[in-house]
């Protein structure tokens, strides 16, 4: 796990390590060995289990989504054609959504982890599945999870802690590609291992600050307290291990560093290049749970026929010429998706390939965005180990939870896991193959 908050500056104030910490508090415990360092020496020969969790706040035009028939033998709307190449890998699900998550925009902030009520003054967020997978599988690699960020978010970012704390994100591929790979001069990695002793030392002087609290508290705030001191231990713990991880040697790759697309309307390049970073993420055993906010929401993005920002298109008001502007965009969308689900399946390793050993999740928290609608949202899971090739459908009036896809997927990972947030179980027809 890196701190980029303790790695980048040589010297912390507290309140800025206090405001940074909060977002990595149920975070998991790192340990001093990584499973890439482990198959070398013949003790891990199983190969990974990974989960990609890639949400865009643009919505779908559902007409270009969504199959009519139910099974395998359902007809490719014009969206899924471009992903034909990958049928056999993947399942189309319709009649799904959050419980009680309306929020227009806003229902981004539940996507991953289903909190009702994000549009409301009294939202407290909770945990995230991505979260949740790495509170008990995210000590077995280098980093326990990776947030990433196509575009620039419309509301907020969709990975949150136990305590609903929205984790930072990775903006730029050539820093998520340094991340990965540059070790650094051994004085620069000692330096960082300095900053690790010395936040160690700064959550000892914050436990005494607030101990001294503790009297006079009520039964409620004192029980808000011993979850603070327990949320402090457990940072304590992964400080003193992250150290260890900084002297261990980073895997080594023949991709060059990546040229970062600056440009805000480049939005398919941009997608592109940070896809391709989450292949080498993946392939290298550096993570196993990687989620992507793609907000292409706030610019024009340059493709042929495009006009119009891209929000003003969702809220296209049945214009026809709107809609065909739209339906470029999110072409594009789809379009990349193709091209990553390609990468994944040409990367080949023990038991396949690395879509076979990756369930890669894509959807959005909204279906129509025209009417800000969060039911019927519309999501594919591809890859990772099951009996895909269908399309899944239920009912449309009365959703099923998509959090029993996630408990599905938590339980295909080895996370033990018989419920998550709003799930009543694992989803009905998802089969492991």
């Amino acid at each position: 796990m890196n701190f980029p908050f303790l790695a980048t500056k040589p010297t912390l104030d507290r309140r800025s390590f206090l405001r940074s910490s909060g977002a990595a508090l149920a975070l998991p415990l790192l340990e001093a060995m990584t499973p890439t360092f482990a198959r070398q020496s013949g003790q891990d020969s199983l190969t990974p289990k990974r989960m990609l969790c890639i949400m865009t706040n643009m919505g779908v035009i559902p007409r270009y989504f969504f199959p009519k028939k139910v099974g395998r033998d359902y007809e490719l709307t014009p969206y899924l054609q471009l992903l034909k190449a990958h049928r056999k890998d993947m399942t189309v699900f319709s009649g799904v959504s959050h419980p009680d998550v309306g929020g227009n925009h806003s229902s981004e902030h539940s996507f991953l982890s289903c909190a009702p009520g994000p549009g409301l003054s009294s939202f407290k967020n909770t945990i995230s599945v991505d979260q949740f997978a790495a509170e008990q599988i995210g000590d077995r690699t280098r980093f326990g999870s990776l947030q990433l960020l196509v575009g620039t978010p419309h509301d907020g970012l969709i990975s949150q802690t136990r305590d609903g704390v929205a984790l930072p994100t990775i903006e730029r591929p050539s820093a998520l590609y340094k991340r990965l790979f540059v070790q650094g001069a051994p004085e620069e990695i000692e330096d960082r291992v300095k900053e690790l002793k010395k936040g160690c030392s700064i959550l000892d002087f914050v436990r005494d600050e607030a101990k001294s609290l503790e009297k006079g508290l009520n039964a409620r705030d004192k029980s808000r307290l011993d979850q603070y001191f327990t949320s402090v231990r457990d940072l304590e713990q992964r400080l003193v291990h992250a150290q260890d991880w900084e002297r261990k040697p980073k895997p080594t790759t023949k991709v060059p560093e990546p040229v970062d697309v600056v440009e805000p309307s480049e939005v398919e390049a941009q997608t592109d290049l940070m896809y391709d970073m989450i292949k080498l993420a993946l392939e290298t055993d550096s993570t196993r749970i990687i989620s992507v906010y793609l907000g292409p929401l706030v610019v024009v993005p340059n493709i042929p026929g495009v006009e119009a920002e891209t929000h003003s298109l969702t809220h296209h008001g049945n214009d026809e010429a709107k809609i065909e502007q739209l339906t470029k965009i999110e072409q594009v969308q789809f379009a990349c998706l193709d091209r990553l689900f390609t990468s994944l399946s040409g990367a080949k390793e023990e038991g396949g390939s690395l879509m076979d050993n990756t369930m890669t999740l894509y959807g959005s928290n909204l279906s129509n965005a025209n009417a800000h609608d969060t039911h019927n949202l519309p999501v594919i899971l591809a890859g990772g180990g099951f009996k895909h090739g269908q399309h899944l459908a239920f009912d449309r009036s009365r959703n099923t939870p998509l959090a029993n896809v996630f408990v599905s997927m938590l339980q295909q990972m080895g996370v033990t896991a018989d419920k998550f947030a709003s799930s009543t179980g694992t989803l009905t027809g998802l089969e492991k193959a």
